[in-house]
Parts: structure tokens; sequence; C-alpha cells
């Protein structure tokens, strides 16, 4: 099944390289750096997803102390955290060109750093506390708080001044982006998703090896 996956990762990648590269025209506007958008916006909503697995695994962990939901939690904070820091980190180098800074306090900004110190907060919490119970108790509340933030990030433009944009995707109304940049945007988003799946399968499995080797 992993291999599997783990194939459909790698024709995926190709797939989405394909289509960021060789299908979707360069922007009339912002011009070959507009590119970046296909890696950041699946970025972030992959992000989103991770966090929202971390907010009910958390949830079906603290009603049932079910260690399995506790690990898919922890999985899926790790994912969401690495998908995070690339899209702070595309976000920034998309920046640069654009707005002429890589790194504005603005409110989208701001709220997006909230996040991933969040996040680092909880996995923290997980390598601070040795008892293992406990570990998973208060990184569960953790993953609670932090998850707040999402809606924050994502309705931010809508509610302060930013030099961000609005949502290209999730967003009220029908879309406005021309077809082959929006599939390409959804197929990157496929892809990224594939991602997500692979890396936190992969990771269950090694966080349960390692409770079996511990007991």
């Amino acid at each position: 099944m992993n291999r599997t996956l783990g194939w459909l990762v790698v024709l995926g990648l190709v797939a989405g390289l394909v289509m960021s590269f060789g299908v979707a025209p360069r922007d009339a506007a912002q011009g070959n750096v507009q590119r970046i958008m296909y890696l950041h916006v699946p970025s972030v909503l992959v992000a989103y997803l991770a966090f929202a697995v971390v907010l009910v695994a958390s949830i079906v962990y603290l009603m049932t102390r079910r260690e399995a939901a506790d690990r898919i939690g922890h999985a899926s904070a790790e994912v969401g955290v690495l998908f995070t820091a690339i899209t702070i980190t595309s976000g920034a180098i998309w920046g640069k060109p654009t707005w002429g800074t890589w790194w504005t306090w603005d409110a989208r900004l701001t709220s997006v750093a909230v996040l991933f110190v969040m996040y680092l907060g909880y996995l923290l919490v997980r390598g601070m506390v040795d008892d293992r119970e406990r570990a998973a108790r208060y990184s569960a509340v953790v993953g609670i708080v932090a998850a707040l933030d999402v809606p924050l990030v994502h309705f931010s433009v809508y509610w302060w001044r930013t030099l961000h944009q609005p949502p290209t995707m999730l967003k009220p109304g029908p879309s406005t982006m021309p077809g082959v940049f929006a599939t390409t945007l959804l197929v990157n988003l496929a892809v990224l998703a594939l991602v997500y799946v692979f890396l936190v399968s992969k990771r269950v499995r090694l966080l349960r090896r390692e409770e079996e080797a511990l007991a």
C-alpha cells in the first residue's frame, strides 16, 4: 500500500511540474515568478488540512484516550509544520519581487507566523514531557487551541488591510481565475495532499514501532 502510494506521489509530482512549467502560461503581470503560486497556495491548504486532522485527533484522544488518535495527531502536526514552513518560504520568495521585501508584519503573514510557532509548541510539549500519556494530553490541548488560528489566517485578508491578496481558493463567489491556471493549481493541490497522506502514514507507522520498542 505504501509503495503504491509512493509511486503515485512520484507520478503526481512529475505531473505537477509539467503542469506548472509546461502547460500553464507565463503570467502577463508578474511573469514567471507567479509560478510559485502552484506551490505556495496548495502548501497552505494542505497545512490547513493537517491542522484540521490534528484538531479532530486531539478531541478524539481526550475523549477516548486511544493511542491511534494520538499518533495520527502527532504525525499530522509534524507534516503540517513542514507545509507551513514551505508556505512561509515560498511566500517570501514570491513577495520579494512583487512587494519589494521578503517579509512584512501584516495581518496574514503575522498570523501564519503565529500558527507556525504554535504548532512548533505542540511538538515541543511532546519532547519536554517525559510521561507519554501526559505529553499526549497536554499536546492535544495545544492542538485544539492552535486550530483557532487557522480561520484567523484565512480570513485575515478580509478583516484587516494587508499587502497579501485575497484567497485564491476557498473564497466566496465564483472563481475568476482562467481555467488553465485553476486546473494547474488543483493538480498541484491534489499532489501535495497525496504527499501529506504518504508522509503521515509513514510517520504513524514509525511512531507505532517506537511505542512497541519502548513497551
